[in-house]
């Protein structure tokens, strides 16, 4: 009998059960699928941020209220990830749940994260680069520009523990948004599930490791070298490592794993009793 909620949508358990069929999904895509959603999944999370940075660079506004439209109009990318239809990174972490179910193998889990991490690079850098040449930063006389290269500058000097530690709640709030959002049956329900928990992370100033893919290029692009060093590609890379290694733990082992003990765990016993019943039947008389 299916749980009741009260409402229009999927259970938890339901969602625990829809996420681990769509991670046999991605990890089985053909490579060239995968990579060019990856590459546009990089493109939708570049739009967020650059739609976030327009925000950012309006001094007029309070802390609160800054980043908290900041945080909302970011949502762009992941709505657009979820509903257009992209390979993200950080919400493929959940492919976690269908490895530990024995559906995936380990080959498949490390092949999809790695060309995923690559292609959404791609498009996230891509996009940036396209940025920089439109003349956008120009815009608020001059101000997104440099807002721009303030905040990859803030990233790229970020202790590593620190860029790690955001990377863990960043990406814990990301997957979340993912599960509800897979609740939700209608586009309506998708969009609102989606507007908290990311809002929650970019007005928190927790790190994304693709959306820094976007930020970091886009401050290096406009910068020219004209800022200090810890804004380089060197530093880019130093930044990175970390916030992707905090981006796994916070959605494979936080969300993904967590949700596999309580919803799709084997029960104590049933390893055993379907090995008995299939000893059963092969000793059974045709």
């Amino acid at each position: 009998m299916p749980e009741v909620f009260g409402f229009d949508c999927y259970s938890p358990k339901e969602v625990a059960e829809r996420v681990e069929n769509v991670g046999v999904t991605k990890a089985n895509l053909p490579l060239l699928s995968m990579t060019a959603l990856g590459v546009l999944a990089g493109g939708f999370i570049g739009l967020g941020a650059l739609y976030a940075t327009v925000v950012f660079s309006d001094s007029s506004l309070s802390f609160t209220i800054s980043r908290l439209l900041g945080g909302l109009v970011f949502s762009l990318g992941l709505i657009l990830v979820v509903v257009a239809g992209a390979e993200l990174f950080t919400g493929n972490n959940l492919l976690v749940m269908a490895w530990v179910s024995r559906r995936i193998s380990t080959a498949r889990l490390l092949a999809n994260l790695g060309v995923v991490l690559v292609a959404n690079f791609i498009g996230a850098a891509g996009l940036a680069w396209l940025v920089s040449l439109s003349g956008h930063a120009n815009m608020n006389g001059g101000a997104l520009g440099k807002t721009a290269i303030a905040i990859a500058t803030a990233k790229c000097a970020l202790p590593f523990a620190e860029a790690f530690f955001k990377g863990v709640l960043c990406n814990l709030l990301v997957c979340l948004a993912v599960w509800i959002a897979l609740a939700g049956r209608t586009v309506t329900d998708k969009i609102l599930a989606i507007l908290f928990p990311i809002s929650a992370f970019v007005a928190a100033g927790f790190e994304h490791s693709v959306a820094n893919m976007y930020f970091i290029p886009l401050g290096l692009f406009l910068s020219d070298g004209s800022v200090a060093s810890a804004l380089s590609w060197a530093g880019f890379l130093h930044h990175l490592l970390p916030v992707t290694l905090g981006n796994l733990v916070g959605g494979a082992l936080l969300v993904g794993l967590v949700y596999w003990v309580i919803y799709r765990r084997p029960a104590p016993g049933a390893s055993a009793l379907s090995n008995a019943t299939k000893t059963q039947q092969r000793n059974s008389p045709p």
